[in-house]
């Protein structure tokens, strides 16, 4: 446990590790010379991902700097992605496949989060400092791993951070417009710590956002970064892997009813979702989903301070821009995480 400091979690001490298109990039020729091994795996959820999985394998091996363990969950393929599995776990040893049972769908929200930790929890004591949540369906850029790590290594209040996604559209490159304050949920490399420190993720729809903002709460910070290095290609448009973009942005709106947004937030993004193709009708299924959750009254995020903080975020950005109401909560996020490490400091003499 050297070099680790303690922050307090509600009370109790916690352990800390100290759109404009734009050209595809090429691909990488996956280079032969010895390569480093970073302090970070990697949990990646999988099912029938044939036409996609053999892209990400490849970009990860590609990577400047290696994984420790690489733990792929098969959660029940039909198709040709358990045979593609165990083909690439014979040649690379810190790729490790685990199977589950068929539950006849996809993972998504909580399924999803399920996985995730099913996968934590054959890291199980492993001190690695780092997690990825990776989805297979990408293509990463050779250096990603490397600058994430940096990044983590120059900021001890980063939590979570991704680079930003980008789909293929002809023969260019489109912004899928993942805000900066926010880790892209297809890619969610986190600090072990942070994950600790705000209970693990929850399970239920937009998952990867209640992450960052529960962490803003505790004084973390969160965010994806737009730079040519860290760009990743996602192959199939955000929100499609089940049933199509439709389901996809019907979906959106039932997590905006589970996160606790207000409804002028939620006809704020679905304004800003006509940018996005379906642009009319995707905007409109958005504003269905999150009526039809309202008039259920379907389950939502248990949790009425989160909801307070995120509906006064939600406001400042409404009257002020995103960018700016991110600089206000991060001033006060800074404030807690400095009043945390006081605390934690005082808490030994204490003891």
């Amino acid at each position: 446990m050297t070099g680790r400091t303690t922050l307090l979690v509600r009370g109790q001490p916690m352990v800390r590790s100290s759109s404009k298109s734009k050209p595809l990039p090429r691909k990488s020729s996956g280079g032969r010379r010895a390569k480093r091994t970073g302090d970070y795996c990697l949990i990646s959820p999988a099912r029938n991902e044939a036409q996609f999985i053999r892209d990400t394998l490849d970009s990860v091996i590609a990577q400047t700097v290696l994984p420790k363990r690489w733990i792929i969950i098969d959660d029940g393929s039909t198709d040709d992605t358990p045979r593609i599995l165990a083909d690439y776990a014979r040649k690379h040893p810190f790729i490790e496949v685990h199977s589950r049972q068929d539950r006849g769908r996809r993972a998504l929200g909580g399924g999803v989060v399920e996985v995730f930790n099913r996968g934590l929890e054959i890291l199980g004591n492993d001190p690695t400092e780092f997690v990825c949540k990776l989805d297979v369906d990408l293509i990463l850029p050779p250096r990603y791993f490397e600058r994430l790590l940096g990044e983590m290594a120059r900021d001890e209040r980063l939590g979570s951070v991704s680079g930003k996604p980008y789909f293929r559209s002809g023969d260019h490159l489109k912004s899928e417009r993942i805000g900066d304050d926010v880790s892209a949920g297809m890619t969610k490399f986190y600090r072990r710590a942070f994950l600790d420190d705000i209970g693990g993720l929850v399970k239920g729809l937009i998952w990867d956002g209640i992450d960052c903002y529960r962490g803003r709460m505790l004084g973390w910070r969160s965010k994806s970064i737009e730079d040519p290095e860290l760009r990743f290609i996602h192959l199939r448009p955000m929100g499609s892997s089940d049933k199509g973009i439709m389901t996809g942005r019907r979906r959106l709106g039932e997590g905006y009813w589970f996160l606790g947004a207000a409804p002028s937030f939620v006809l704020a993004s679905a304004v800003y979702r006509l940018k996005h193709r379906p642009a009319l009708i995707g905007s409109l299924a958005t504003l269905h989903g999150y009526a039809r959750a309202w008039l259920k009254r379907m389950p939502r995020y248990d949790d009425p301070e989160f909801r307070r903080y995120l509906r006064r975020y939600h406001r400042a950005m409404l009257t002020k821009g995103r960018a700016r109401a991110t600089e206000l909560f991060d001033r006060e996020a800074a404030e807690t995480w400095g009043k945390r490490k006081r605390t934690a400091r005082r808490s030994p003499a204490k003891a």
